[in-house]
């Protein structure tokens, strides 16, 4: 399992590629985007999101507060941790920061 920003190339190492933002990244096409699965759901709320604004001084009360939200997501986290037994799973993600995002968080969820 990794976690890979949506704008760098796809490769076939990837294995299944899925999306975990809610919003759909600007500037890459569907075809571009090389996507197995969208899953919006698994992102953080709009409001958490809004809060955090990518700043990384908040990322310690972001990562907190988004692993609240994940105890709700049992069965996205499950279909996931069933991908990843089989097949390669990267999880795409459009943030610029490639420390203090989402997928960092939830790749750290999806191992413990």
């Amino acid at each position: 399992m990794k976690i890979k920003r949506i704008y760098e190339t796809p490769e076939a190492e990837d294995g299944y590629r899925v999306l975990v933002d809610r919003i759909w990244p600007r500037g890459i096409s569907k075809d571009n985007a090389a996507l197995d699965e969208w899953m919006k759901d698994i992102a953080p709320s709009t409001e958490l999101r809004k809060w955090f604004n990518h700043q990384p001084e908040l990322f310690p009360e972001f990562k907190r507060k988004y692993k609240e939200e994940l105890k709700e997501k049992k069965m996205e986290l499950n279909h996931l941790k069933s991908i990843a037994a089989k097949k390669n799973l990267t999880l795409l993600y459009s943030a610029k920061d490639t420390q203090f995002n989402q997928a960092v968080v939830l790749l750290d969820a999806l191992n413990k």
